[in-house]
């Protein structure tokens, strides 16, 4: 019963989905205690899970799902003791108290009895309400889960999905679009390049070598793709030729309002590059500390290889009925640079809904 958080896929409305009805982690604390009031090799065993997954949780928040089972475990103890407790108290035979007249110790003897007779309804009665309690708690997290199944696990975060104006779903299916089309147009031997997240589907679904992926360990492989996003051209033209790019693969959100896309997530590229490379400065994409794409954009922000990528042609378009060309609909503002011209790199393919663009890398000319 651990508080589930989804990431929604409904990109014109990211919200998390979190557990209404029953908190795993508060019911944890619970669990231990009637663990610890049991001891057994079981007993430890679990709560020395429970402590090194919390732990480990702790030093990265990706690994809170290695927390998820262990906090299952004991908050399913921590329920089960306290269904089990109330239903014994259930169980208890009322006794009926005897009339009669006694003398002496006797009579305080029975006196009590009566007194603790009767107290037993009440005590049922309040363990009656906490039991119905429990149990309408525990259906209405099985409801919620039903639903965050249906809502969110059922649809991959590859198909991407929203809602119209008049409540129609819509899907974006531009990912697989993309993939398809890198796979049957392009060389087998063709490598992609583009930013960590996608490199796992174009591997998998486009079938073509990638310069990194989820899996890669090495920073400064990163933080090399991050350096040629961030720089001109010209500059990572050269990085592109010497890692033997063949084509680049960008995610672009500024037509349908997708948010997680390749510009949103342009500053970690930019800290990652200069992590390793100090020629990439973070403050040299930002104005007065603040990331913009419009007309108060910095020049290195205009002229960098991303926002070429990305905005390329999208000056000439509309994407909202009474603003201006050009206008980000992720970012709520008119583009600052519509006059984007490619020298080393030529689109290849644009996707649908435009959430996907891919870019071919010219072969170097011949100089004398």
């Amino acid at each position: 019963m651990v508080q589930d958080v989804h990431r929604s896929i409904i990109i014109f409305n990211r919200r998390g989905f979190s557990s209404v009805s029953i908190d795993g982690t508060g019911c944890a604390p619970a669990g231990l205690y009637f663990c610890f009031k049991r001891l057994s090799d079981a007993t430890i065993f679990i709560v020395m899970y429970g402590l090194t997954s919390l732990y480990f949780a702790g030093v990265m928040v990706r690994l809170i799902l290695v927390a998820t089972p262990a906090v299952c475990l004991i908050s399913a103890i921590a329920v089960s003791a306290t269904v089990k407790n109330l239903t014994s108290l259930l169980r208890t035979k009322q006794k009926v108290p005897q009339t009669g007249s006694t003398k002496g110790v006797g009579s305080s003897k029975s006196s009590s009895k009566v007194t603790l007779d009767q107290s037993q309804p009440f005590q049922k009665n309040g363990a009656i309400a906490l039991l119905v309690g429990v149990f309408y708690l525990l259906s209405r997290y099985a409801i919620h889960c039903t639903w965050v199944t249906s809502e969110a696990y059922s649809s991959p975060s590859i198909v991407l999905a929203a809602r119209g104006a008049h409540g129609n779903r819509i899907i974006f299916d531009d990912y697989r679009e993309a993939y398809y089309w890198l796979r049957q147009n392009t060389p087998t031997d063709a490598k992609v390049m583009s930013w960590w997240d996608y490199g796992y589907q174009i591997t998998a679904m486009g079938n073509r070598t990638v310069i990194v992926d989820n899996n890669t360990w090495n920073n400064t492989h990163i933080a090399t793709v991050g350096r040629a996003m961030s720089s001109y051209e010209d500059e990572a033209y050269d990085i592109m030729r010497s890692l033997d790019v063949n084509y680049v693969l960008v995610v672009f959100g500024g037509v349908t309002g997708y948010s997680s896309d390749d510009i949103n997530k342009f500053l970690w590229m930019v800290r990652i590059g200069g992590g390793v490379y100090p020629v990439i400065k973070e403050p040299d994409y930002l104005v007065n500390g603040e990331f913009r794409v419009d007309k108060g954009a910095s020049p290195k922000m205009l002229n960098c290889l991303m926002y070429k990528l990305c905005y390329y042609r999208f000056g000439e378009l509309v994407t909202e009925y009474g603003k201006p060309t050009g206008y980000d609909r992720a970012r709520g503002v008119e583009i600052g640079n519509k006059d984007i011209k490619l020298e080393h790199l030529e689109e290849a393919y644009t996707t649908s809904n435009w959430i996907v663009r891919i870019y071919r890398v010219k072969p170097p000319t011949n100089r004398l």
